[in-house]
């Protein structure tokens, strides 16, 4: 995954410069996002920037980050020390994939990823919401399944991080509606549920025939070709 690094303060991990190219017809991207491979925050924005036709404007650098090390370069622009962090042509630094994705989506003066309408516009924001704690989740279950060293593992914690996860699947499956909108819940989702097939975190497709379909559809779409997770996270 990692092609070249730069010197690096002990305790941090170094960043690799342009992990990958996207294909654009656009030249001299104007924003940098400090990203990450295996983040589902991260990929989020990305699919965003695709699906808003700003995959060119935008140059993509690697930081590893974790609560365990400090990345240095990171924690200077975001005191939370995580990517996503967009680094904007007009010098403005924006934080959190929320936020970024609010950004990139008012760039035009005309909002595509969250919906002018108010039923449509809260049922967006609303599932932006539901992926972001499946993902908040999801992690957790993993510092108690795997990350943690043994003897400090919480089984209680894991479940019950765990069955929000499900819940919400479960929610997913019942709500689902078949739709060829792309807004910014649908990303959300999608890419949620990308990094939880990709860390096996939860087998979210048993019995659930109406969300598999739609996650199927929608992982087809050039922006998540384009955007695959990888990696592995550094502690």
């Amino acid at each position: 995954m990692e092609t070249s690094r730069s010197t690096c303060v002990t305790g941090c991990w170094p960043h690799v410069d342009i992990v990958h190219s996207i294909p654009s017809p656009r030249q001299n991207p104007s924003m940098k996002l400090l990203y990450q491979t295996h983040s589902p925050y991260a990929r989020k924005v990305l699919v965003a920037a695709h699906e808003l036709g700003l995959a060119g404007s935008v140059e993509i650098i690697h930081h590893e980050t974790s609560p365990t090390w400090r990345n240095v370069e990171v924690f200077a622009l975001n005191p939370l020390g995580k990517v996503p962090v967009l680094l904007c042509d007009d010098g403005q630094v924006l934080f959190d994939s929320s936020v970024i994705c609010d950004y990139l989506d008012n760039l035009g003066g005309h909002p595509k990823l969250v919906p002018v309408d108010p039923k449509r516009r809260y049922r967006a924001l609303q599932w932006q919401a539901l992926a972001q704690g499946m993902a908040d989740a999801g992690i957790a279950v993993r510092w108690e399944a795997e990350r943690r060293p043994e003897s400090l593992r919480w089984p209680t914690m894991r479940d019950g991080q765990l069955q929000k996860v499900i819940a919400a699947c479960d929610f997913l499956e019942r709500e689902m509606i078949a739709s060829d909108a792309i807004d910014i819940g649908a990303i959300a989702l999608a890419t949620t549920l990308s990094w939880i097939e990709f860390r096996d975190v939860y087998a979210f497709r048993e019995a659930r025939p109406r969300l598999s379909s739609w996650y199927d559809e929608f992982c087809a779409r050039p922006s998540m070709h384009a955007t695959t997770l990888s990696g592995d996270t550094k502690d």
